[in-house]
């Protein structure tokens, strides 16, 4: 059998960072997906809001990189959750169980945003250190 599911979209609200009874790091948040297709009646896409939760190290890093706006590409399986209400309702709540998160964004796209303290980050939780690169000119011109 196959659970994989990989989104992208933007942050509905900043992710909200927990911990269990045993200390173990869960952080929960949206991101609003923007379907491929326009409807027919009013000809604007549709936008599904699908709530993720991250656990450890990619609760940790979500919680500290990522932010209300920002947008981020998830993968990790589909989970159906069963849960009864304040009035003792059957209720089930369908949620995406992050793997790995990375940023969609470009560093371009971000200058206007501002972000929680911290660093470069790339999707698998290194630091990217900024002296590895080279900036390069427009010029069309390869730099070997």
């Amino acid at each position: 059998m196959l659970n994989q599911i990989v989104l992208m979209g933007r942050l509905t609200r900043d992710p909200e960072l927990r911990h269990t009874q045993s200390g173990t790091p869960v952080a929960s948040f949206s991101i609003a997906v923007e379907r491929d297709f326009a409807s027919r009646e009013s000809g604007e896409k549709q936008t599904d809001f699908i709530d993720i939760v991250a656990w450890r190290n990619t609760a940790e890093f979500v919680s500290k990189y990522f932010f209300r706006g920002k947008m981020a590409v998830v993968s990790g399986r589909l989970q159906i959750r069963d849960w009864t209400d304040k009035d003792g309702g059957k209720r089930k709540s369908a949620e995406v169980v992050a793997d790995n998160i990375y940023f969609g964004d470009s560093k371009k796209a971000n200058d206007g945003l501002s972000a929680p303290s911290g660093g470069n980050y790339s999707g698998n939780n290194t630091p990217i250190i900024e002296s590895d690169f080279t900036e390069l000119d427009d010029d069309g011109e390869l730099p070997f």
